[in-house]
């Protein structure tokens, strides 16, 4: 029996960093007070979601993973918990800026993913700030399982997590900046919840996803060329079990942390009863990448 216990953080992000950093630091602990393994936090938490705008100015909030100050000081948590914490941040490599997720485990850390699939819509214009990523899907091999991290707009592709059950995730993390959609007028919440809940049945894998709640307006500047919108992000963070039914979730609006506890290795005898890896055809999938 191999017990993890999962926390989603669910937090309001403002305009001072320090604030957000400190605001995910002391959320994290509560958690890991709370007997939590594994603490995914929001996508980006470290401001307000600057994708909302274009600046060339904010080029400079990218990082090296060794010199972020969110990854240093949540590095202290998981070693003195033991835990494993996805932090999201915005990484410099050179001359290559990507959305990336630094996860460490027992203060170490274990390696970077980069973010897949790159959004580009009205007031989600990660285009201009970030290259696609470089890294595949990657599994770390974590002191709680094997875990997969996708970032917000991976969690819409089947491909991602499919690649990430693959290659051996037992848990799927999806740290995540969604609200509303202006320009579409709809509320996609239960659509978003949907596409991974299907993931999550579809592979037999748990998956949890960490949202951002509240307002966020844009001021118009020179720096901006003078655009004015606000996006309000709709929280609904949840964790899911294998077969894609929500055991957790929080609501639009509340910063909260949310739990649950899965037994490892009794979803891993699920995966083998199903057959459903066992039953796949690669060879007849050609469709996939060929279109």
């Amino acid at each position: 029996m191999r017990k993890v216990k999962i926390a989603a953080v669910q937090m309001r992000c403002l305009a001072n960093r320090e604030e957000n950093i400190e605001k995910a630091v002391k959320m994290t602990e509560k958690a890991a007070q709370n007997g939590a393994n594994i603490v995914l936090l929001p996508e980006l938490f470290e401001r307000p979601y600057f994708c909302q705008e274009r600046n060339y100015a904010y080029y400079g909030y990218a990082e090296e993973a060794d010199k972020n100050a969110a990854i240093a000081a949540l590095a202290p948590l998981s070693e003195k918990y033991k835990m494993v914490i996805p932090v999201s941040f915005y990484e410099k490599d050179g001359n290559v800026l990507y959305n990336s997720a630094a996860v460490l485990d027992c203060g170490k850390r274990l390696g970077v993913y980069r973010k897949t699939h790159i959004p580009d819509d009205h007031f989600y214009q990660e285009k201009f700030y970030f290259t696609p990523g470089d890294t595949g899907f990657k599994v770390f091999k974590t002191s709680c399982g094997a875990i997969g991290v996708g970032i917000c707009w991976d969690q819409w592709f089947p491909e991602t997590a499919r690649c990430l059950a693959l290659n051996g995730a037992e848990i799927i993390l999806y740290p995540t900046a969604i609200g509303s959609e202006p320009i579409l007028g709809v509320d996609s919440s239960a659509h978003w919840r949907r596409v991974m809940c299907g993931h999550a049945a579809a592979n037999l894998v748990p998956v949890a996803a960490a949202n951002r709640v509240g307002e966020e307006r844009v001021t118009p500047t020179e720096g901006n060329g003078n655009q004015s919108s606000s996006l309000t992000f709709y929280g609904s963070s949840f964790i899911s079990d294998g077969t894609g039914e929500i055991v957790v979730s929080a609501d639009k609006e509340e910063e909260r942390v949310i739990y649950a506890e899965f037994d490892l290795d009794a979803l891993e005898r699920e995966r083998l009863d199903w057959g459903l890896f066992r039953d796949r055809r690669p060879s007849v999938y050609k469709d996939i990448v060929n279109k």
